[in-house]
């Protein structure tokens, strides 16, 4: 007996139904990042693993997905270590796959984008807006809202070290989640605020480490959090050093005096919350989105110097984040042009359509399924339909003739199944009168139309 097919766990298929959904997603998202003057861009699915390695700490590096070399099987590679006497097995399998693999799947967008302006820095108008909406792969451990391949949505402004570009992408994220009927909080820090944390805690040269121990807060806990800080070096007088940033409460009008004081001996720190105060001042009212001051929001990817985002539904039960970003001051420097500010935002597109599907938030039609099915009654009725069929479509309506003479209760449960909205009936007495019988199928009611009303009667 065969074995039942699979797919790859942390993967999955879309169906019709969920494809129309999904179109809808990236269509709304796509909508407004035009309207915000960005362009599209692709890059390939893979890229080189020097590209990508170095850029997300040491977590992110463990989750790329590398490619192995071609001609050169991984396991012949552990063999022969292992043959000449260079380790044990398990420790071997993991240089070996270290050693046989020369690219990997892109784990985000933003990387490949900043790869991208270095190889193209002539061509480009700075600054430059782009949006770049395709898949990326993360070899993580799959669980509830986390995938190891998913979809990101990204809008990113490098070329300008301007605080409006942070202002818009808040903006940004209120007007898309408008339009998808969603409510939203947008978390807000700085990482030269966490930078001025560990300075004045006496640690400044273990910031990655605090800063990446903090972002787990919410997920872990403070005493768990404290822990990993100790595992990596940070001192108890440290840890005591940052207490009072787990203390802090109320909104950011009511936290910042408290962190100004606090922060006071940091001219880092106090830049971070200066220009936090001119993205809240600025930012204005928003319709479906409420801007929020996150201390311990951290983002671990070590790229981002200044302003950090980080979006959750404040409607049903998704426990992580659905969009996220944040500036990023020379992330092309890497590749060796330096000097050149960015700042972006990604949208979680599979978190997105989950929250979507559990708030019950999709529109009922979502346009691009079949609205008119034309039944078939047989070889003469079915000529005569094809020809109807090609005016509906030229009038842009989406219409189908049923392939098959078979009984017209298996063509309505046709109709009913894939939700099309009305049947076209041109049996021998329609064709002799030069009518159609139009059928709706969500009230059942019929109505004989002349053959010439029919667009304008599916239209109305």
């Amino acid at each position: 007996m065969a074995n039942k097919p699979s797919i790859p766990k942390g993967t999955r298929d879309f169906s019709p139904t969920e494809m129309l959904r999904r179109k809808y997603i990236f269509s709304t998202i796509e909508r407004v990042f035009q309207k915000y003057g960005f362009l599209p861009l692709e890059t390939p699915a893979m890229e080189n693993l020097e590209t990508l390695t170095g850029k997300y700490g040491e977590e992110g590096d463990r989750l790329i997905f590398r490619i192995q070399e071609r001609g050169r099987t991984f396991e012949s590679g552990v063999a022969k270590a292992v043959a000449a006497g260079e380790g044990d097995p398990k420790r071997t399998s993991d240089q070996v796959r270290q050693q046989t693999a020369s690219e990997g799947l892109r784990y985000d967008l933003t990387v490949p984008f900043a790869r991208y302006v270095v190889q193209n820095q002539n061509e480009i108008t700075f600054p430059f807006k782009r949006y770049q909406i395709q898949p990326v792969w993360r070899a993580d451990k799959p669980q509830k809202g986390r995938y190891r391949e998913f979809y990101q949505c990204d809008a990113d402004v490098i070329g300008s070290t301007s605080l409006i570009s942070e202002v818009e992408l808040v903006q940004l994220f209120d007007d898309v989640f408008t339009a998808l009927g969603l409510h939203v909080v947008v978390k807000i820090n700085d990482r030269k605020v966490l930078s001025g944390i560990a300075e004045v805690s006496g640690q400044p040269e273990k910031v990655v480490d605090i800063v990446t121990a903090i972002d787990k807060l919410d997920k872990i806990g403070r005493e768990k959090v404290e822990e990993e800080m100790r595992t990596k070096g940070v001192s108890d007088e440290a840890i005591k050093g940052i207490a009072p940033l787990f203390e802090l409460k109320g909104t950011w009008s009511e936290q910042r005096p408290q962190l100004e004081k606090w922060l006071s001996a940091s001219p880092t720190a106090l830049h971070g919350l200066k220009d936090l105060a001119f993205t809240f001042d600025a930012v204005g009212p928003m319709k479906s989105a409420i801007l929020e001051f996150d201390p311990t929001l951290a983002r671990g990817l070590d790229y981002y110097t200044g302003a950090i985002f980080e979006v959750k539904a404040a409607e049903g039960t998704m426990p992580g984040s659905i969009c996220g970003g944040g500036r990023y001051d020379d992330l092309t420097g890497i590749f060796g042009l330096k000097n050149m500010s960015g700042v972006g935002i990604s949208f979680g597109a599979d978190r997105i359509y989950d929250v979507l599907l559990e708030t019950n938030k999709f529109p009922a039609e979502l346009g691009g399924s079949t609205k008119l099915l034309f039944a078939n009654f047989g070889a003469a009725e079915a000529m005569h339909c094809l020809k109807l069929l090609r005016q509906v479509r030229e009038a842009g309506i989406a219409a189908e003739l049923y392939p098959d003479h078979v009984k017209m209760a298996k063509q309505f449960k046709y109709a009913d199944d894939k939700g099309i909205a009305y049947v076209a009936i041109i049996g021998e007495n329609e064709l002799k009168q030069g009518i159609v019988t139009v059928k709706d199928m969500k009230t059942g009611e019929q109505k004989a139309v002349k053959q010439e009303e029919l667009i304008a009667t599916i239209q109305a």
